[in-house]
């Protein structure tokens, strides 16, 4: 059974990807990330798709 986190807050992506907070949000704006609202002040992104993101070199 795997224990990783499928969604990661945006400072988790930052740090996974040693990217700044706000290049997350840049990237988010910018569709290469795609987030997703669980509430008005927390918003997750998908680990699957940040791992694709750093295959590709998008960051």
């Amino acid at each position: 059974m795997e224990n990783q986190k499928r969604y990661l807050r945006a400072r988790e992506v930052a740090e996974y990807l040693g990217i700044a907070l706000s290049t997350v949000w840049l990237y988010a704006k910018q569709g290469k990330l795609k987030a997703k609202k669980l509430s008005e002040r927390v918003t997750v992104f998908d680990k699957e798709e940040i791992d694709k993101l750093a295959l590709i070199g998008g960051h």
